[in-house]
């Protein structure tokens, strides 16, 4: 279990977030419950939390001021607040915030948000698990670079439909930058390249199933509109999909490695 603190100054907004949500069933337990970033900070100095789902605008000190702190401790932070405040949303992106929910909070988002919080701490847990293992000097920076490697590369297979260079860097604590130009060099390809070629052969099996419509299939994958996705599959496999739904074999001996 992940340990989770929740911030907000209003009590029954804290106790319904902590009591009306199945937090458990997800992989969270909560740790504790503050009215303010300072008393939070408190206890993290002497307890381990990995996870601050916050409120922004609180008294003492806000969750604006209690995320630009917690960057340095590698705890992840959730914002969420009444209000859709362009500002919030810059300070969000400046201090690595996971993400950024209006209230009234709907269900479906916050499963969805904490699920992806989760995959992202599973992701740092195999990383830390594997790098830290022991290897002779000779091959101990080749150990750490095969450890992000097979964590970029399995959390592109678990989330191709929503995969980031952001997110993945965040996975492996380094810069997007650095990640993109060392994903290359160790494996000879382009971190978008890997990505596509995830989602190509993700579609093409969906496609062999006829109850999928491609609509679907796109959207299953990462493609939000119908006809990026029919160009891309031309793209990479020289067919439309169409094409291959009318002749499926027509990628022999045409279709990518």
């Amino acid at each position: 279990m992940y340990r989770l603190l929740i911030i907000d100054d209003e009590e029954k907004i804290r106790e319904g977030i902590a009591n009306l949500f199945p937090w458990n069933n997800i992989g969270f337990e909560i740790a504790g419950e503050y009215s303010n970033g300072e008393d939070a900070l408190e206890y993290i100095a002497a307890h381990p939390v990995d996870v601050v789902f916050t409120d922004i605008c609180m008294p003492v000190m806000d969750g604006i001021c209690l995320s630009s702190i917690l960057m340095e401790k590698n705890i992840k932070v959730v914002y969420f607040s009444s209000y859709q405040n362009f500002e919030y949303a810059q300070s969000a992106l400046r201090n690595q915030v996971v993400d950024y929910l209006v209230k009234p909070i709907k269900y479906d988002e916050l499963v969805s948000c904490f699920e992806r919080v989760k995959k992202m701490l599973d992701g740092e847990r195999r990383f830390s698990s594997v790098s830290e293992q022991p290897a002779p000097d000779n091959a101990a920076d080749e150990t750490y670079y095969q450890a992000i490697i097979r964590t970029v590369t399995d959390y592109l297979k678990e989330n191709y439909r929503e995969a980031a260079l952001e997110e993945a860097a965040a996975l492996v604590s380094l810069s997007p930058s650095y990640l993109s130009r060392l994903f290359t060099e160790k494996t000879g390809r382009h971190f978008t390249d890997h990505l596509l070629q995830i989602r190509m052969e993700k579609a093409l099996a969906m496609m062999k199933d006829i109850s999928y419509r491609q609509y679907e299939i796109a959207y299953r994958i990462g493609y939000d509109n119908p006809k990026n996705f029919s160009r891309a599959f031309k793209a990479y496999y020289g067919v439309t999909p169409q094409e291959y739904r009318n002749n499926p074999g027509i990628l022999n001996g045409r279709k990518k490695e």
